[in-house]
């Protein structure tokens, strides 16, 4: 399963919408309906996910799917 396939089920998975909602330009919070605290889980699920940390200036950043797929493929030895 490659990263963006990874990333994409994770957030269906914790935002709770469908796969197909799923694009690499939709906005958590605009588009998939996050509140801050999905933001935060999210982050969590994907620091756990991938084994790595991700530190809060740089989840801050982290709005999309894209911007999640993104810092995963630069930041997580494959």
């Amino acid at each position: 399963m490659s990263i963006e396939e990874q990333v994409k089920g994770l957030v269906a998975e914790n935002l709770g919408v469908n796969m197909e909602e799923v694009v690499n330009s939709a906005s958590f919070v605009e588009d998939l309906g996050a509140d801050s605290l999905d933001t935060v889980e999210l982050v969590m699920a994907l620091e756990e996910e991938f084994d790595t940390e991700i530190p809060d200036e740089e989840a801050e950043k982290i709005t999309t799917v894209q911007e999640a797929i993104d810092f995963v493929s630069k930041n997580v030895p494959q």
